[in-house]
């Protein structure tokens, strides 16, 4: 009564998909490009000299030898420098700001800003998402292949990447949300007189 009639729905949505403005993100993977230029010769300024950043034992060589913070964790091929540890270094020295603000900038890059137009149907001029219906634990739609709801919204970068979906001419996009759906529901079906006033 509730998933099987939502099941077409979702084809249809599914066979849609939406539309990528390619020319966007094209112009915003060269400026990311070019500030994550920046901000590694700003890394190899404070760290002295020119690093593979990507190179964990480079980096924690340079964090913890040469520069002295205090190692956080150990693994198996000697210390970590994964974000949990930068960011359990925060504070300590410049280098570790514009190493987390570098590791943000080239996810963003290649997970969305370089990675979605390729994902782009040849045919259609669409991305075309799987929605699932029994993705998540919470009973929320969730989308894979590729996931669009895990471009970030709380920051400028994210809200930039997610202008990159665009209505055609005549069309507009529209979000839509029930604030604090599930009290609603309960205020309706409990009747319970100060639920109902809240909600």
């Amino acid at each position: 009564n509730v998933e099987m009639p939502l099941t077409p729905i979702l084809t249809r949505m599914e066979q849609a998909g939406i539309l990528l403005d390619a020319d966007y993100l094209m112009e915003l993977s060269r400026e990311f490009h070019l500030r994550l230029q920046a901000l590694e010769a700003e890394i190899y300024d404070l760290a002295g000299y020119p690093f593979n950043i990507g190179s964990t034992k480079q980096l924690a060589s340079i964090l913890f030898d040469q520069l002295g913070l205090p190692p956080q964790k150990r693994t198996s091929t000697g210390y970590s420098t994964d974000i949990s540890v930068l960011e359990a270094l925060r504070g300590q020295h410049p280098i570790i700001d514009k190493l987390v603000e570098h590791r943000q900038l080239a996810k963003l890059k290649s997970t969305y800003i370089d990675a979605l137009p390729l994902l782009v149907h040849p045919r259609t001029g669409r991305v075309h998402t799987d929605f699932n219906q029994n993705g998540s634990a919470t009973g929320r739609i969730s989308s894979s292949n590729p996931n669009l709801q895990n471009i970030p919204i709380r920051t400028e970068e994210g809200r930039r990447i997610r202008r990159a979906f665009i209505a055609p001419p005549g069309h507009i996009l529209l979000t839509a949300d029930y604030s604090q759906i599930e009290l609603r529901i309960l205020a309706a079906m409990s009747q319970e007189p100060t639920l109902l006033e809240s909600f």
